[in-house]
C-alpha cells in the first residue's frame, strides 16, 4: 500500500462521515463536513501528483482513483438530491452528471476485454475539479446564502462540462465499437463460409 493509494482510500472512507454530518443538518455539522470533504477533495490532487513524483503508478491506483472520486461525487449527489439541498431544476443537474458517469464506466467495462483503454482527458480533469467545487459549495450554501447564485451556476457549468466530456469519450471510443462489431460480422461471415463448404 503506497501512499499515493492511502490516501484515495481515505477519500473513500470520508465519504459516509461526509453524508452524516450533511444529514445532521445544523451548523457545527455542517462546517465539520465541508471540512472534511475539503480534505477529501485535496487527497484528490495530491494522491495523482504524489504517485507520479514518487514513481508509484500502480494498476491498482489507476482503479481506485476514478472509483473514489465517482463515490464521492455519486454519494454527495444523491444525499443533497433526500435532504433537500437540490430544487427541481438541480435535481435534473444531479440525474445527468449520474447517467454520464454510470455511461463511462459501462463503456470503460465494455471495452476493457478488448485491452483497450480510454485515457482520461485535460478536460475530464477540470470536470472532476469542476464537480467538486459546484459539491462544495453546496455544503457552504446554509451557511453562507449569499454564495447560492454562485453555485447554482457552478453546478450548471460541472454538469455542462461533465456531459460534454461524456461526448467526448464516446466519440473517442466509436472506431473501436464499429471496428469489434465490423470483427464481429466478419468472424460470422468465416463461420457461414465454412458451413457452405462442408455441405
Amino acid at each position: 500500500m503506497s501512499l499515493p493509494n492511502i490516501l484515495t482510500l481515505l477519500r473513500i472512507a470520508l465519504i459516509p462521515l461526509i453524508i452524516a454530518l450533511v444529514f445532521l443538518d445544523n451548523t457545527s455539522a455542517r462546517w465539520w463536513a465541508l471540512a472534511l470533504f475539503s480534505l477529501a477533495a485535496i487527497t484528490d490532487y495530491f494522491d495523482g501528483m504524489l504517485a507520479r513524483k514518487m514513481q508509484l503508478i500502480s494498476p491498482l491506483g489507476r482503479m481506485l482513483d476514478p472509483i473514489a472520486d465517482k463515490l464521492l461525487v455519486g454519494s454527495l449527489l444523491i444525499a443533497f438530491a433526500y435532504e433537500g439541498s437540490f430544487d427541481a431544476y438541480l435535481i435534473w443537474a444531479a440525474i445527468l452528471i449520474m447517467m454520464r458517469e454510470i455511461a463511462v464506466s459501462g463503456l470503460r467495462e465494455f471495452l476493457g476485454p478488448q485491452q483497450i483503454i480510454i485515457n482520461v482527458t485535460t478536460m475530464a480533469k477540470y470536470k472532476t475539479t469542476l464537480q467538486l467545487i459546484a459539491l462544495g459549495g453546496i455544503i457552504l450554501m446554509p451557511l453562507l446564502p449569499i454564495v447560492q447564485p454562485y453555485v447554482i451556476a457552478l453546478m450548471w457549468a460541472a454538469t455542462a462540462i461533465t456531459l460534454y466530456t461524456g461526448y467526448e469519450y464516446f466519440a473517442g471510443a466509436w472506431p473501436h465499437l464499429h471496428q469489434d462489431k465490423l470483427h464481429q460480422d466478419a468472424a460470422k461471415g468465416t463461420s457461414t463460409k465454412k458451413t457452405g463448404n462442408k455441405n
